[in-house]
């Protein structure tokens, strides 16, 4: 249950705004997980950890470059709002 919940959480926060800000703003996985609790989700730590595996498998190369050159990777440019699931900057 908890993975969708964590899908839904992530779908909340490319819609809301100030949700997003509150998530862009935590200091570590912890938090951000602490912030979809507060939001009302069923999120776990686990399910978040699972999911960032994931995505970093679908990273293409351009991506890669881009984490491991310590530009970032702002949630803008991935979030897509698609039901697979692209979303990075929740993904520290």
């Amino acid at each position: 249950m908890s993975e969708e919940q964590l899908k839904a959480f992530l779908e909340a926060v490319n819609t809301d705004p100030e949700l997003r800000e509150k998530v862009k703003g935590a200091a570590d996985l912890d938090a951000a997980v602490a912030i979809a609790k507060e939001a009302g989700f069923d999120v776990s730590k686990e399910d978040w950890l699972k999911h960032q595996a994931q995505q970093s498998l679908k990273m293409s190369d351009e991506d890669l470059e881009r984490v491991a050159g310590g530009t970032g990777y702002d949630w803008n440019d991935h979030y897509d709002g698609s039901t697979q699931g692209n979303s990075c900057d929740a993904c520290w």
